[in-house]
């Protein structure tokens, strides 16, 4: 139960940098935080102590397996993460170039 919440306190803290900070770097890390937390969510959701791994054999017996499902959504919820956070550093370098600063409150016009 605490590993659960754990992952709360984590993802609050994500969350407390995407909404306090003004930063758009601290903003970026908040997000990968959050998106770390809720990885590990799923992971915890399909571990079993004591679990194997979900591969079946003919021989053995299915008895205290491993959830192979969140894995598996956690693999996919790693790559679309990696291109999210790719597109999100690739906009803060163009408004980096554009106004000079990362500061979202000094940025007082984003018209081109």
């Amino acid at each position: 139960m605490t590993v659960y919440i754990l992952c709360l306190i984590l993802f609050s803290i994500g969350l407390y940098c995407v909404v306090r900070k003004r930063n758009l770097i601290k903003i970026i890390i908040g997000i990968g935080i959050m998106d770390y937390a809720v990885n590990l969510f799923f992971v915890l959701i399909g571990y079993r102590e004591g679990g194997r791994s979900p591969i079946f054999a003919s021989d053995q017996v299915i008895d205290k397996m491993v959830d192979p499902l969140p894995q598996s959504l956690v693999l996919t919820s790693i790559v679309i993460g990696l291109a999210i956070t790719l597109l999100l550093v690739a906009i803060a370098i163009r408004i980096y170039e554009k106004y000079g600063t990362f500061d979202i409150t000094k940025i007082n016009k984003l018209k081109g």
